[in-house]
């Protein structure tokens, strides 16, 4: 693969995936295709939003990049949040089957880590990470999408860890769009991995890195 080929890779992805039809549309130059259209029947029919995506402008490539000149990182949540009662009481009579804690080791087995590995790849406070192992504690978006990514994670535990604390792919959101593209593609290798998170300024997975402060 080339060196950059990539961030072309995702280029061409976040084109054909992300859907905040109204910053796309917001873009200058973006031409409005005909989303009204009459059907054969004679009546007014309404295609599928997706028509809109920046795959499908002439100049997809020109509107991405005045996209990412306008581009910061507003996804921040703390790394953990504590359970609500109703949550706690689900689990005290329901038991931990399909939770965060109990899908976690699996994961990370097919991942080939451990929790104390996988914890200190992410820049979370060790004992607020030991909270979220066992249970007690319960992991933010940012968290898990950062933990599939440092992890190595397949996409399918990636989905369901996510599931388990009641979040899922945000199509409308620059973070998680990325962020699957890393998980589907595979793309792990740090300097690859943080090329692509630069190039679309997201800065608030946390992901340890050298000289990095803990979330």
């Amino acid at each position: 693969m080339e060196a950059t080929g990539y961030i072309q890779g995702l280029d061409e992805y976040f084109c054909a995936q992300y859907s905040d039809y109204v910053r796309i549309t917001a873009i200058e130059g973006y031409v409005m295709p005909e989303v009204l259209y009459v059907a054969r029947d004679g009546n007014i029919a309404r295609r599928d939003p997706s028509c809109m995506r920046l795959k499908f402008q002439s100049e997809p490539e020109v509107l991405l990049a005045r996209f990412k000149a306008g581009l910061a990182d507003t996804d921040f949540t703390f790394s953990f949040r504590f359970p609500k009662l109703k949550e706690r009481l689900h689990t005290l009579f329901k038991g931990k089957k399909g939770s965060f804690c109990d899908l976690l080791p699996g994961a990370l087995a097919r991942a080939n880590e451990t929790a104390e590995s996988a914890g200190k790849k992410l820049s979370v406070e060790p004992r607020f990470w030991q909270g979220i192992v066992k249970g007690k504690l319960y992991p933010e978006k940012n968290t898990v999408l950062a933990l599939a990514i440092v992890a190595r994670m397949q996409e399918e535990d990636a989905l369901a860890l996510l599931e388990s604390c009641g979040f899922t792919l945000d199509r409308t959101s620059v973070r998680d769009v990325v962020a699957e593209y890393l998980i589907v593609r595979k793309i792990f290798n740090p300097e690859m991995r943080d090329a692509c998170l630069a190039e679309y300024h997201i800065e608030n997975l946390p992901i340890a890195r050298e000289n990095a402060h803990t979330v």
